[in-house]
């Protein structure tokens, strides 16, 4: 893997960051750099959308920090409009900081003199795409991280700057590893941008590998849970949906079908005769006979209620010793 070097100065550049992100992920980013005194000239994120029942314009988690910070703030429709372009030079910005947000044109990530970089929850060149802290979980990785690259034209391969790496545990969710990948994530920003304010950056270009892994954008397709795969696939495939955007599955009560939402399981390894989605369960407890064992469901979600421990759920609702899943 080829090498690049940034151009080393005697003298500290004095930086006027532009940060662009829009979840809770990137406000950490965000809040770090505010706290070590970096000068944050202006914050783009995405424009408020209708949310909730009231269909009420929502503010993203960025933005309402952003004016916390009585920082300035863009939110941009369209990334190649001339007057949102003019708004952006108006900032004087001298570096782009990415994280979380959308993909950007050349015409955008090519005005800063230091460069734009973006950080991505995944070690680089795997896990490409908009979904790679789920992904890495449902495909059972033993280790992730954090990666910071230049952006170029394509997605997620530009050169690399800087990496940290963390291991995996089985039980791990999606959930919790957005959490640990946000605060690391957020760390490995402080020490890109301080390698580029001293001018230290040592990049390195990716290494393109056959089948390489992507981390595309989930859909609700993706999200159903097949019973027919082997134990592990599904237990992976529920921790990393969860909780967000969720595995879900369709019980068949008798003549009654409801969709359930499924946050928690355990898996247990034993051998049965039972058809693959069979439910077993009692006043406590409710598993899925699954290829050699059972995925035990620990918390789920049923239209119109709020999610609970499977034990609440079994005392609200009768279930028919017929009861399967699929």
């Amino acid at each position: 893997m080829k090498k690049t070097n940034m151009a080393h100065t005697d003298k500290p550049r004095e930086l006027r960051i532009i940060f662009m992100g829009t979840p809770e992920f990137a406000v950490i980013s965000l809040d770090h750099l505010l706290r070590a005194k970096y000068d944050v000239v202006g914050v783009i994120t995405s424009p408020d959308k209708p949310a909730g029942r009231g269909r009420k314009l929502h503010e993203s988690a960025v933005k309402k920090y952003a004016k916390e910070k009585k920082l300035p703030i863009l939110q941009p429709t369209n990334l190649k409009d001339e007057r949102f372009l003019q708004e952006l030079k108006n900032l004087n910005g001298n570096l782009q900081i990415i994280v979380a947000f959308r993909m950007l044109p050349k015409a955008v990530w090519e005005i800063p003199e230091y460069g734009t970089f973006n950080l991505h929850a995944s070690l680089l060149p795997k896990y490409r795409g908009a979904a790679p802290i789920n992904w890495a979980i449902i495909n059972g990785e033993t280790e992730t991280g954090v990666t910071t690259f230049f952006i170029d034209e394509k997605i997620d391969t530009g050169e690399i700057i800087l990496q940290d790496r963390i291991e995996l545990t089985e039980k791990e969710t999606a959930g919790e590893l957005h959490d640990k990948l946000a605060d690391i994530g957020a760390d490995l920003v402080l020490k890109t941008v301080e390698q580029i304010k001293n001018g230290t950056v040592v990049t390195t270009k990716q290494k393109e590998v056959p089948e390489l892994k992507q981390a595309p954008k989930i859909f609700r397709e993706t999200c159903e849970i097949d019973w027919s795969k082997p134990i592990d696939v599904i237990y992976n495939h529920i921790r990393g949906l969860s909780p967000y955007p969720t595995a879900w599955t369709t019980l068949h009560n008798d003549k009654e079908m409801m969709v359930v939402k499924i946050y928690r399981c355990t898996r247990e390894r034993v051998h049965h005769d039972l058809p693959k989605g069979k439910l077993i369960f009692d006043q406590k407890e409710m598993k899925v006979a699954v290829d050699k064992g059972f995925v035990q469901l620990l918390q789920i979600q049923v239209p119109g209620k709020r999610k609970m421990d499977i034990s609440d759920f079994l005392n609200g609702n009768e279930v028919s010793k017929n009861a399967y899943v699929r």
